[in-house]
């Protein structure tokens, strides 16, 4: 069950998405608790990640993987399991995407602590159980004691607790949501949050609500270090400890 701001240890995490190649990430840094560090396949380098991990090093941020299906032309926000990427393909993908941020956190002498799949294959998964259960098996298989992010309430819950992973329910900031509770398309209008007024006012709501042990901003975002700094400063404001979930 989800703690609430009547908990005197209530607390939630922070994260965004990083090592996509914007030059806002260091900014951003300094007011968000977890980090999902893109892997390579839909963004980021060896080098974006290694520059990436030394920031969150630098700040105290929980680092976690951000693999995604391998396309960068796409950004990751192509749903292309089934027309030209298999089931085995991607899963072979995730594997190597996940190797190779691990070795970046090992040469600096720190862990993975999380995954966050990206874009089309993080909202195929909330979706699809199957997509679901090869995430959470391959995430347990490299490495048991990760922590999986996924939407809340979607069917990546059950599929990490088959598998024996702690699962950590996620919540948005900067994009709406449809009525049964998935996020609206970033092809329809009004899928992303611009007001910042807005963004707070939805992260507290859901906050408050319990529906979220986490709340995600997107670091390629225009708006990315004006809500981490309002977002921080507002869960700050109500008494909300902003820490990453261990």
């Amino acid at each position: 069950m989800l703690n609430s701001p009547a908990d005197a240890a209530f607390s939630v995490d922070l994260n965004c998405d990083m090592g996509e190649g914007m030059d806002t990430d260091a900014a951003i840094f300094p007011f968000i608790s977890s980090a999902n560090i893109a892997c390579g396949a839909h963004a980021g380098d060896i080098d974006i990640m290694r520059r990436t991990v030394e920031l969150a090093i630098r700040h105290g941020v929980a680092i976690g993987a951000h693999p995604s299906y391998p396309d960068r032309a796409g950004f990751g926000r192509v749903d292309i399991l089934g027309a030209g990427l298999t089931a085995a393909a991607l899963e072979d993908s995730l594997y190597a995407q996940l190797r190779m941020l691990d070795e970046v956190c090992r040469a600096l002498g720190v862990h993975l602590r999380h995954v966050k799949p990206h874009g089309a294959l993080y909202n195929r998964a909330a979706r699809d159980a199957g997509v679901a259960s090869l995430i959470a098996h391959v995430v347990a298989e490299f490495d048991a004691s990760l922590l999986l992010y996924g939407l809340s309430g979607s069917l990546m819950a059950p599929a990490a607790r088959a598998v024996g992973l702690k699962f950590v329910s996620e919540v948005f900031a900067d994009r709406s949501y449809r009525p049964d509770g998935s996020l609206t398309p970033r092809s329809e209008p009004g899928a992303l949050i611009e007001d910042g007024a807005t963004a707070v006012t939805q992260a507290l709501d859901m906050v408050r609500e319990g529906r979220g042990e986490t709340i995600c901003l997107h670091g390629d975002g225009a708006h990315a270090v004006e809500f981490a700094q309002l977002i921080h400063g507002a869960l700050s404001a109500e008494g909300i400890r902003i820490a990453a979930p261990f």
